[in-house]
This record gives structure tokens, C-alpha cells and sequence, in this order.
């Protein structure tokens, strides 16, 4: 039975922070540095390796391209759900009489600032309004036999 040919030993001189990024990225994925320096020589001398990074890159662009559709349709309902809100509010909230008026403004100070801590624990603890919507939409349209859009 014949042995397959031994692999041959190749010295090369690394920068140190390219070094260090192999040795993290092996150690991460738990193979050895010279497997990698290998995998990756083989993937730059292949013929197709353009192609691969060209599918790698577009593969990307439509990720982001996908969120930055979402980011456009959050932005769309966050100013649809202010628009509504403010009509919402101008249309039920009666005027106060003038002395009201003046003792509604000497609190509107305190409200505010008790409406920005409990923002920011809600931002800091979530859910999000985002995911709350999106999962009333799909409960519903699950109900009704659709199937979720994301």
C-alpha cells in the first residue's frame, strides 16, 4: 500500500498583527495555524476565487440592502404612529382654563423627565415596539392560515 505524498514545510515571515489575527482566528475555530494558512492560500490560488468573493460581496450587499428595508419601513411606522398619536391628542384634549393651564405647565417639566427615564429603561430592557407589532401582525395572520413576510 502505497503512502500518500508527505506535505512539504514552507517558512514565511508574517506581520505581527496579521499573526496574531491567524492565531485568534485558529484558535476560534479550533484548528491549527497552519491548516488555516493553507485553507486560505488554497481559496487565493483557486481559479474561482473571484467568483467566491464576488457571491461573498453580493451575498452582503443584499444583507444590508434587506436591512435597510426594515430600518425605511421602522422609520415609516415610527412617524405614521406620532402623526396618529398627535391627531389623536389635539382632537380629545380639551383646552384648560388659564389657571389650569399655567399649573399644567409648572408639572410639564417633572412629566417629561419621568417620561424620558421610563424611555430609556424601555430602550435599555426591551422589547421594542418594532417586535411587539410585528408579532400582534403575525399572531393574526397566523390565525388566519398566512404565513409571516420576514
Amino acid at each position: 500500500m502505497m503512502k500518500p505524498p508527505r506535505k512539504q514545510r514552507l517558512s514565511v515571515y508574517l506581520d505581527p498583527a496579521v499573526m496574531r489575527r491567524l492565531a485568534e482566528h485558529a484558535a476560534r475555530r479550533d484548528h491549527s495555524r497552519s491548516l488555516v494558512a493553507e485553507a486560505a492560500i488554497e481559496s487565493f490560488l483557486s481559479p474561482d476565487a473571484a467568483e467566491r468573493q464576488e457571491a461573498a460581496i453580493t451575498k452582503r450587499l443584499d444583507q444590508l440592502d434587506r436591512r435597510m428595508t426594515r430600518m425605511e419601513r421602522d422609520v415609516g411606522i415610527s412617524v405614521e404612529m406620532l402623526a396618529v398619536f398627535v391627531r389623536f391628542w389635539v382632537a380629545t384634549t380639551p383646552a384648560l382654563p388659564e389657571p389650569a393651564a399655567q399649573a399644567a405647565r409648572a408639572k410639564a417639566g417633572e412629566r417629561y423627565d419621568q417620561f424620558v427615564t421610563a424611555l430609556g429603561r424601555r430602550l435599555a430592557r426591551g422589547p421594542k415596539l418594532r417586535q411587539e407589532i410585528t408579532e400582534d401582525i403575525s399572531d393574526s395572520h397566523t390565525g388566519m392560515g398566512l404565513a409571516r413576510d420576514e
